[in-house]
C-alpha cells in the first residue's frame, strides 16, 4: 500500500426528511447565499423547503440561480461579486455536482483578494491545490447523485473550451444533506448519468495496478457491485427508496477520498472526457462510458492484473484464459452501460473522426500529455483511445 494522508471533515446528514435538520446546521445569524442551477429546485419545491428551514433563524438570505451543468467562470464571477459586496458569510449549494462545484469555486475565489480581477488563474493549478488560505463556509443539499462533490474538495470549472479541475484544502463542505427522496424527480437520463459517473469514479481508482491495498480494493468492489445491482432499478423505478438510497451513498463514497487513499489512480478517461464535453457539450457521464471502454481496449496489457481481479471479484468471471476473461469483462461492462441507456461509441452521439485532433490539441494545451497511473498515456495513446471510441 502506498503512503497517504487522509482528511475529510464533511458532516453527512443522510435519509428521508433530513432536510428538516438544515436549521441546526447553518449558523443562526448567518448571511446566506443560496446557489442553484437551472430552476428544477424551484419547480419541484426544494428551494421553498430550504428557504422555509432557513427562515427559522435570524438569517438574511439571498439567492443566486443559473449555474449551468458545466459551471462557467463568467457566471460564477457574478456570484463571487455578490459574496464580496454583500459580505455573505455562508453559502448553501442546492443541486447536483455542477452547482456544488461552482459553489466551491465561489467560496474560494471570494476570499482570494490577491486574485481579484484574475480569478481565471485559479483554474491553472490542475490537481495542485490553489494557493488560497481559506474559503467562505458552505454546505450542500444534494439533488443529483453522481459526482461525489458533496464530500470532497475538488471542482471542475469551464471557461470556453477549457474544462479544468480546481482543488483546495478549504473547499470541503461543512455539511451535506443527502435525502434520496429529493432526487426522485430527476429524469431517467440524469439518473443513468449518475450511475455511470459513480461507477467510473470508482474504476479510475481501482483498475490500475495492485499495491496490496485490500481494504480499498474490497470497498471499491462493493461500490461497483452495488451500482450494478441497483443501477437499472433506480433508473426504471425512481421512487424505489432503497435503490435510490444506495445510489446516493455509492456516489458519495466513490469520490470522498476513502477508496483512493494509498492506491494509484488513473483519471485518463476523465481528462479525455472533459475535453469532449468542452468541445461538444455532451454530458460528462456519457463521455466517460464511451472513453472507458476504449481505454481498456487500448491499455488492457498495462491494466491486466487489475482487469482480471475486476473480472473475478465483481463479475464472477473465473473461466477461460487471461485474454478471454478480459474480453468478457469489457463486454459485460459495456452491456451494463447499455442497460442504463448509455451508448459506448462517439458515433452514437453523431460525433465524428474530426473530434480526435481537436481533443488532442486540447489535451496538449492543458498539459495532459502523460496521463494515467503510469503517466504513459501520451498524446499518441490518447489519440488511439479516441480512435477506438469512434
Amino acid at each position: 500500500m502506498l503512503n497517504f494522508n487522509f482528511y475529510n471533515p464533511t458532516k453527512i446528514v443522510f435519509g428521508e426528511g433530513c432536510l428538516k435538520k438544515l436549521n441546526s446546521l447553518v449558523p443562526q445569524n448567518a448571511k446566506v447565499l443560496i446557489t442553484y442551477g437551472g430552476g428544477s429546485v424551484k419547480r419541484f419545491g426544494v428551494l421553498d423547503q430550504v428557504k422555509d428551514e432557513l427562515s427559522k433563524g435570524s438569517r438574511e438570505v439571498l439567492e443566486f440561480g443559473g449555474i449551468p451543468a458545466n459551471p462557467r467562470l463568467d457566471i460564477l464571477l457574478d456570484a463571487i461579486k455578490i459574496v464580496r459586496e454583500e459580505k455573505m458569510d455562508f453559502i448553501l449549494a442546492v443541486g447536483g455536482g455542477s452547482v456544488i462545484d461552482g459553489t466551491k469555486f465561489i467560496a474560494v475565489a471570494a476570499v482570494a483578494d490577491e486574485y481579484i480581477g484574475r480569478e481565471r488563474e485559479l483554474m491553472d493549478f490542475g490537481f495542485t491545490p490553489v494557493p488560497v488560505d481559506g474559503a467562505v463556509p458552505f454546505g450542500t443539499v444534494l439533488t443529483l447523485p453522481a459526482t461525489g462533490s458533496e464530500m470532497n474538495n475538488g471542482a471542475v470549472i469551464s471557461d470556453g473550451e477549457d474544462k479544468l479541475p480546481v482543488f483546495s484544502a478549504h473547499a470541503f463542505p461543512k455539511f451535506s444533506i443527502l435525502d434520496p427522496v429529493l432526487t426522485y424527480t430527476l429524469p431517467p437520463t440524469q439518473v443513468a448519468n449518475g450511475v455511470v459517473d459513480s461507477f467510473i469514479h470508482t474504476i479510475e481508482q481501482y483498475v490500475t495496478f495492485p499495491v496490496g491495498a485490500g481494504f480499498q480494493d474490497r470497498t471499491a468492489e462493493g461500490i461497483l457491485q452495488t451500482l450494478i445491482e441497483v443501477g437499472k432499478t433506480t433508473v426504471d423505478e425512481p421512487e424505489n427508496y432503497n435503490a435510490r438510497a444506495n445510489l446516493v451513498w455509492c456516489s458519495t463514497m466513490a469520490l470522498n477520498g476513502l477508496i483512493g487513499a494509498g492506491v494509484p489512480q488513473d483519471w485518463a478517461t476523465h481528462m479525455i472526457g472533459h475535453e469532449i464535453t468542452a468541445l461538444t457539450g455532451l454530458d460528462h457521464a456519457k463521455t466517460l462510458a464511451v472513453i472507458q471502454i476504449a481505454n481498456w481496449k487500448i491499455r488492457r496489457t498495462q491494466k491486466k492484473e487489475k482487469l482480471l481481479q475486476y473480472a473475478e471479484r465483481v463479475w464472477d468471471i473465473r473461466e477461460g484464459d487471461d485474454d478471454a476473461r478480459i474480453d468478457l469483462v469489457i463486454e459485460k461492462t459495456e452491456t451494463f452501460f447499455h442497460s442504463l441507456g448509455m451508448a459506448t461509441r462517439l458515433s452514437d452521439y453523431n460525433i465524428g473522426a474530426d473530434i480526435v485532433d481537436k481533443v488532442v490539441v486540447g489535451l496538449k494545451k492543458h498539459g495532459m500529455t502523460g496521463l494515467s497511473e503510469h503517466g504513459d498515456v501520451t498524446l499518441d495513446v490518447s489519440r488511439k483511445i479516441l480512435e477506438a471510441a469512434l
